[in-house]
């Protein structure tokens, strides 16, 4: 699998459109389908075919699908892959109840997407924030879900985690009133910082290794620069106080937890303990690796990927 080009199939062109959440936001979609809709089992299979399943892919917090840039062509050769954008991210509209920006509105956002795309099975893919949607999306449907691919997340509680300490979550609160309180200076001063320098500062700091290609990166940072801060904010809030640690004994489709070695966002423990907790679930620890794992060991970690799905026969 090489990521010199694109893939043969890479060519065969993603269908765009918009699904309508519960309250009736838009969300962007994007999807891919494979041209067959069934894989037929081993004949001795009392099941002779079933419907193949979708690989949903869940981002992390203001993000609108960079992480997935080489995966969603390696998966896109073997499966049906589909992408959406949160409520308030990319191509999606600001949430029209602006208060339903929590992990719960997210997942019910996934089946939302779900519906429109005719409510095919799923293999749940999640990055950082992904990790908790794509947790509470089985909670809430788990006859959906054909397995669970986590990656670079948590079960919950994030901003009592993040960089090995509750210091995050310690100092949202103040930083949500300011944010309320003076919101011309905050938007004067959010993402006024030049790309390449912020790239070249998380390389210094160790948030991303400094051997993944800019141009690669460059995508999130232009994201951030424009979205709301304070809806960015009151998201991390809910993120940080929600945890899905109580599912996690209850899963009962195979889960590949993905963690990264040197992810300073979502201590690699972390991955330990939930994949030690799924009752199938599987780790793969990424050496060397940051938080943005998939850009910088994209061969490895899709053919892990595919290894997994191949192993629990979700595809053709």
């Amino acid at each position: 699998m090489s990521h010199a080009g694109p893939p043969p199939d890479a060519a065969r062109p993603s269908v765009e459109s918009f699904a309508t959440a519960e309250d009736g936001t838009r969300l962007y979609v994007r999807w891919r389908r494979l041209e067959r809709d069934s894989f037929a089992r081993p004949s001795s299979d009392p099941v002779a075919a079933v419907e193949a399943p979708t690989a949903l892919l869940c981002d992390g917090l203001v993000c609108d699908g960079f992480i997935y840039k080489y995966l969603w062509d390696d998966l896109a050769t073997r499966m049906a892959v589909a992408h959406f954008n949160y409520r308030g991210h990319g191509r999606s509209e600001a949430p029209r109840d602006r208060e339903r920006i929590d992990v719960a509105a997210l997942a019910g956002d996934v089946h939302a997407v779900r519906a429109h795309l005719g409510e095919p099975p799923v293999v749940l893919v999640g990055h950082s924030l992904g990790t908790q949607v794509a947790l509470e999306a089985y909670r809430a449907r788990p006859d959906a879900v054909r397995a669970l691919v986590l990656v670079c997340g948590s079960f919950g509680r994030v901003t009592h985690t993040f960089k090995g300490s509750d210091i995050l979550a310690s100092v949202l609160p103040g930083l949500m009133d300011f944010a309320v309180k003076h919101p011309k200076l905050v938007r004067a001063v959010w993402g006024r910082m030049p790309i390449k320098t912020a790239v070249r500062l998380a390389q210094l700091v160790g948030d991303i290794d400094r051997r993944v290609r800019p141009e690669d990166v460059e995508p999130y940072f232009r994201h951030v620069a424009d979205f709301d801060f304070e809806l960015f904010l009151r998201m991390l809030s809910h993120a940080g106080e929600h945890s899905a640690q109580d599912l996690l004994k209850n899963v009962q489709v195979p889960a590949l937890v993905i963690g990264a070695e040197n992810d300073t966002f979502t201590p690699p423990a972390l991955s330990e303990a939930m994949a030690e907790s799924l009752p199938r679930g599987e780790l793969f620890m990424v050496p060397g690796a940051t938080h943005v794992a998939p850009l910088e060991h994209p061969q490895l970690i899709a053919e892990r990927i595919i290894e997994f799905l191949e192993d629990h026969r979700l595809l053709g």
